[in-house]
């Protein structure tokens, strides 16, 4: 039922772009991988768009992007957005929030639970641990910082487990090569293997604001728009919340 319903509002909204099937390139973040692969194929069924799917980190989609790949639609972090932007890559008239995410923390399936209830439990809890890991995303951008202000970004460069690009932090968890991981929550959700122990407290969170917009140089302007109208229509929150994410 729900899916009929989202594929209506999705034919009702975008009706004006169905007179022509196009082929749309969407290069995103891979923080909405798992919400995109379960709406854009109720998209296509509604519209007869075909939409081509590429996933990597915040800062590999903006350089991927500055260096002249091709795509339609692009979504990653907001601060990557407003580069692209400046760089002539985006049309900023299309610029638009997509969703919002906050960094979780994780551990292997079966292993005790470290506190995470404060800044400085979070910060025992990775001194404590023999290793960790967080990606080179958005997410690890940011706690890069957060160790610093800790004042343990030495200690947590010295037992930092290897994530390779666009690699689920939670993976890495889950084989045992770190003991705690830190990753977007959305991100996280979709690892088997691991226990959730929750979000960064309150006081030390980053929330990512995850935007993009139209390509200057796409060829299918129209087809990329009614995406991006669907992708942040009202009908497709309850399958954004699901992943872990908040609507934009």
């Amino acid at each position: 039922m729900k899916a009929r319903f989202i594929i209506a509002v999705a034919a009702s909204l975008l009706l004006p772009n169905m007179s022509q099937a196009s082929e749309i390139k969407l290069l995103a973040s891979v923080a909405m991988k798992d919400a995109y692969l379960e709406l854009i194929p109720q998209f296509e069924k509604a519209t007869g768009h075909q939409v081509s799917l590429a996933w990597s980190t915040t800062p590999d989609v903006q350089k991927r992007i500055a260096a002249g790949e091709a795509a339609d639609l692009i979504i990653l972090g907001d601060s990557g957005t407003e580069a692209l932007i400046k760089q002539g890559k985006l049309v900023a008239s299309s610029r638009v929030n997509f969703a919002k995410s906050g960094i979780g923390v994780a551990v292997r399936a079966g292993t005790p639970r470290p506190d995470i209830s404060s800044a400085e439990a979070v910060k025992q809890s990775v001194l404590a641990a023999k290793s960790i890991a967080y990606s080179a995303g958005a997410s690890g951008i940011y706690l890069v910082s957060m160790f610093q202000k800790l004042g343990i970004s030495d200690q947590v460069k010295s037992k930092t487990a290897t994530v390779k690009p666009g690699e689920p932090v939670g993976e890495v968890v889950a084989r045992g090569e770190a003991e705690i991981g830190f990753h977007q929550e959305s991100e996280l959700i979709p690892v088997k293997g691991i226990q959730i122990l929750g979000p960064l407290p309150p006081e030390i969170q980053n929330i990512t604001v995850y935007s993009g917009g139209i390509h200057s140089a796409t060829k299918v302007a129209d087809a990329a728009t009614a995406l991006a109208k669907f992708l942040t229509a009202p009908a497709a929150a309850p399958i954004i919340k699901k992943h872990g994410l908040e609507p934009g």
